[in-house]
């Protein structure tokens, strides 16, 4: 069972539903215990890094993340959840985040349209497993304002917007997207379902 962690930030039925269309058993949830016994987590999230990582700590969700990335289990973030997954972000000004990977999530540059919105081609980096029977640029949907910037070794792929813009990680059974994958078509399914079959 796929947990997806339900803190009151939306998009939570979207997600449900591209998995359980690829055939895949998701279950929006907010009980700890539900969560401690899934097979893999799912965070997903839309709105304020500092409001989302606030209420987990609040929910007791953010230790449970930790542990359960810890002891192996699969872990999915997308959109705002890949952005708390990193070591801070100045997002109304500045925030700790969870420290799973060394990184800070940091506004989109001057030169550019803000949010991010729409259809934007991936330069991949790595073959990834969430990648697998992909092309070289699949197109994914974003809404986003604020960007990945890492020097870890962790960056899957990439999007030129204004520059070239961190969109996705992997480090071990850690994976994170900036754009959304149940909003991309088939190309997104072939991501949540390469997840699923992890």
């Amino acid at each position: 069972m796929i947990a997806i962690i339900d803190y009151g930030v939306g998009n939570l039925r979207s997600v449900q539903k591209a998995f359980e269309f690829i055939g895949s058993n998701a279950e929006v949830t907010s009980d700890i215990d539900t969560i401690k016994k899934a097979d893999k987590i799912v965070l997903p999230g839309v709105g304020a890094f500092s409001d989302a990582i606030d209420t987990l700590k609040n929910k007791g969700f953010d230790k449970e993340i930790i542990s359960s990335v810890k002891s192996g289990k699969p872990f999915l973030g997308i959109c705002l959840g890949m952005q708390l997954i990193f070591t801070k972000s100045y997002e109304y000004g500045e925030h700790a985040g969870l420290d799973l990977i060394k990184g800070e999530i940091k506004l989109l540059p001057d030169n550019v349209k803000k949010p991010h919105i729409g259809w934007n081609d991936l330069n991949i980096k790595k073959r990834a497993p969430l990648f697998e029977g992909l092309g070289e640029h699949p197109y994914m949907y974003f809404v986003h304002s604020y960007y990945l910037e890492t020097t870890e070794d962790v960056v899957s792929a990439t999007v030129n917007y204004g520059k070239e813009i961190q969109i996705a990680v992997q480090k071990d059974n850690i994976f994170a997207t900036q754009f959304h994958p149940e909003k991309s078509g088939d190309a997104g399914l072939m991501i949540l379902k390469n997840f699923g079959g992890l």
